[in-house]
């Protein structure tokens, strides 16, 4: 029987590695934000889209830091960001195409730290929601890069894709950008709230696309009423 002490020796080992790790992929994509600018923040998050154990709750704070040293302005990094979850989405999204379900299947369970599991269950949410799975994937760990793959087995409008891909990838980009830009040197802190700031993101876009369709539904209720009412023309004649 394994004691407890050995266990918690594992955990702190464990732990360890997982710091280290974190570290690297921190330290790497420093490296490349400070080399390139927002050029590398964009590959950094494609990269990100294409690998989904990189992990953008970190990159994108980092980017926020980053521009909040000098090394880049704030909308360039958000702007580029966005461009690199778009071409790493349209990469896995023609793989989809290219590829076909089996096939992707097969390299999904090939690769490390991707199981098949989350494959299909961004299949099956797909499915079930289309388009809204598109939009609102994005802001979900690992769904943002897999929901790409059935889109592409599906071979959805690709402006349709594209489109919402950027509109979900802007907002998530722009959330975790800004709270590393002003949160400085302590952006480390936004990974550790991830999960909460992902549902409040989530709750604040759907709370705005409520809003919209209201507004939209009201107006064109006026503008039918309006143009049903003949008081005014009578009235002038």
């Amino acid at each position: 029987m394994i004691s407890p002490a050995a266990l918690g020796y594992g955990s702190r080992m464990l732990n360890a590695a997982t710091d280290t790790a974190l570290s690297g992929v921190a330290a790497w994509a420093v490296s490349l934000m400070e080399t390139l600018g927002g050029v590398g923040a964009g590959i950094a998050i494609a990269l990100e889209n294409l690998f989904p154990p990189l992990p953008s709750e970190i990159i994108l704070p980092l980017a926020g830091f980053t521009a909040s040293q000098g090394n880049m302005a704030l909308v360039e990094a958000i702007a580029w960001t966005t461009l690199g979850s778009i071409v790493g989405a349209l990469l896995l999204y023609g793989l989809g195409a290219l590829l076909g379900r089996e096939r992707m299947i097969r390299i999904a369970d090939w690769m490390p730290l991707v199981k098949v599991s989350e494959v299909l269950s961004a299949e099956k949410w797909f499915a079930k929601h289309g388009k809204k799975a598109i939009f609102f994937g994005r802001m979900l760990p690992i769904f943002r890069s897999l929901i790409s793959i059935p889109a592409g087995i599906e071979r959805m409008n690709l402006l349709v894709f594209g489109a919402l891909t950027a509109a979900g990838s802007l907002i998530w980009n722009t959330v975790f950008i800004m709270a590393g830009f002003y949160l400085g040197e302590n952006w480390h802190i936004v990974e550790q709230y991830a999960d909460v700031l992902k549902y409040i993101v989530i709750l604040a876009v759907v709370v705005a696309l409520a809003a919209w369709i209201v507004y939209r539904v009201r107006a064109a209720r006026r503008a039918r009423a309006g143009r049903a009412d003949p008081t005014e023309d009578s009235g002038a004649a």
